[in-house]
């Protein structure tokens, strides 16, 4: 077939396309051809815009553990660890040396059950809740667990201050939004999830 076909057969069926995101302006504006913008996260939204609590739950499908049972899970750790703090207590009374070993006799029990557990301690599995990552509601990775279990055990090496720094680390979530976050997830982007 001829290209000078006058009734356009044989002609390049293609000629003229032109892919997408790169059309002119179908409106004769003269302006420049539309590209297409980056997707922008709305403002407040879960990662990969999923909306705040309340709405549809993180990605994987499990909402947010109510503070209440996050607590909860708290004090079953600490009747897990109450043995061996009173033992260290008897050793060392109420020594720098105590406050140093029983800090990290809590970073030891988080870190180990958080990486060996799959995000869940004993008081965790107890009350069905899970320490996920942020960004995609899937298991954390080692690193940041590791960070979460240090800035929450290892500041109670201080006397008095890590107290306060315990206390206020727990309270936290009561007015974090909308991840309801304690301090130890904020570095370690993690959010404690509640197990269906």
């Amino acid at each position: 077939m001829s290209t000078n076909d006058p009734a356009g057969h044989g002609q390049n069926p293609y000629e003229g396309y032109k892919p997408y995101g790169q059309h002119p302006d179908p409106h004769g504006s003269g302006q420049e051809p539309h590209q297409q913008q980056p997707y922008v996260q709305p403002e407040g939204s879960w990662p990969h815009g999923h909306p705040r609590p309340g709405g549809d739950p993180l990605p994987g499908g499990r909402p947010l553990a109510p503070v209440g049972e996050r607590v909860v899970a708290r004090l079953i750790d600490a009747g897990v660890l109450l043995v061996p703090t009173v033992l260290l207590f008897a050793v060392f009374g109420a020594s720098i040396l105590y406050y140093v070993a029983a800090s990290l006799l809590a970073f030891g029990y988080e870190a180990a059950m958080l990486l060996g557990q799959g995000g869940q301690t004993v008081g965790k599995k107890v009350m069905k809740l899970r320490v996920v990552d942020l960004g995609t509601g899937g298991r954390a990775a080692e690193n940041p667990l590791l960070v979460r279990a240090a800035l929450y055990a290892l500041p109670n090496a201080v006397y008095c201050l890590g107290s306060l720094f315990a206390l206020l680390n727990v309270l936290w979530p009561l007015w974090d939004k909308p991840f309801q976050q304690a301090l130890h997830d904020k570095p370690a982007r993690t959010v404690v999830v509640k197990e269906s």
